[in-house]
């Protein structure tokens, strides 16, 4: 380690920091991040790793047996956690491969030595710098309801749903991300993916805009297109396949199945867990309201984007308010 800036490994994870930049932004711009993004960082994270990994062998000891430990912890706590997270539905495919790769690219706590002031500041003695990374970006996530709700009373909406979602006019619905929140009802967490509906929009060659023109039209099934389009996967940014002029489907469909929600979810399969219910709910909704309740989600690349850049320069956040609380 060279006293008066980093070494060497330490200095070429400082690499990563762009690259994070762009997925935050990606997943802000459109919740996509191609899967090929994470395999350079990650070919980069092994390279290192095996270079720490070499040095503490030579020195041996007590220094290799605790980087040892930590390294396991990493590799063995955070990679699981993160695939489990996926699994139960908390995090995207996106954010589980970033926390996967951290915990490669940053199992130990670097230091970095910058005009006599040596960062991370605060250095918990676990000492596992991917922990801490993970741990910086949920307490960064846990704000995001409170920046939410004071943009919505800033705009003069509150109530307990301001802290989950905003409102968005129905002319903006095809370019936000999120899940609508609300039903005829009143407040419904359950409500129609935003994704789904563009594919939905998409498989009948059609806009919002067309389909509140004439909602009646629409809502019968046997205005079904009779070829549907390519959907994609939903996304903002896309071509959506072909328009199609032809919506009389041959076989008429069924009276029983508002908006052909039913024969949408049989053709394209399933579309980020909408059922039928919410996808016709939610048309019901677009087609006659101005605007309707979106929660828009975390991007949770942003967190653990911000986490990563925290936890260089300060450390670890919840150890110095354990600490603060007398509890660490």
């Amino acid at each position: 380690m060279s006293p008066d800036v980093a070494s060497a490994p330490d200095l070429l994870r400082l690499l990563s920091l762009p690259l994070f930049a762009w997925v935050a932004y990606r997943d802000v711009r459109t919740r996509r991040v191609p899967s090929t993004t994470w395999l350079p960082i990650g070919a980069l994270a092994v390279v290192l790793l095996s270079w720490d990994a070499l040095a503490a062998w030579e020195v041996g000891g007590f220094v290799w047996r605790v980087f040892s430990l930590r390294v396991a912890v990493s590799l063995l706590l955070v990679v699981p956690m993160a695939y489990g997270f996926y699994r139960l539905g908390a995090f995207g495919g996106a954010d589980a491969k970033a926390l996967m790769v951290l915990a490669l690219l940053f199992p130990t706590f670097p230091t970095y030595a910058v005009f006599g002031t040596v960062f991370p500041l605060e250095v918990t003695p676990v000492g596992v710098f991917s922990l801490t990374i993970l741990t910086n970006a949920v307490l960064v996530g846990a704000a995001y309801p409170v920046v939410l709700f004071v943009r919505n009373a800033l705009s003069g909406h509150r109530g307990p749903i301001a802290f989950v979602a905003t409102p968005v006019p129905w002319d903006e619905v095809e370019g936000t991300h999120g899940r609508i929140v609300e039903s005829r009802e009143g407040f419904d967490r359950s409500g129609l993916d935003l994704d789904a509906l563009r594919m939905y929009l998409r498989w009948r060659g059609t806009t919002l805009a067309e389909l509140r023109e004439d909602a009646l039209a629409y809502r019968d099934p046997s205005s079904l297109p009779a070829t549907p389009n390519p959907v994609g996967d939903g996304a903002v940014a896309t071509d959506g396949g072909h328009r199609t002029d032809d919506r009389l489907r041959s076989d008429g469909g069924s009276e029983g199945d508002p908006w052909g929600a039913e024969a949408f979810l049989i053709d394209v399969g399933p579309a980020y867990g909408t059922t039928p219910r919410a996808l016709r709910e939610g048309l019901d909704l677009l087609a006659e309201r101005e605007a309707v309740w979106v929660s828009p989600g975390i991007p949770f690349l942003v967190p653990i984007s911000l986490g990563l850049l925290v936890s260089l320069v300060y450390g670890d956040l919840l150890f110095s308010l354990l600490s603060a609380l007398g509890l660490a």
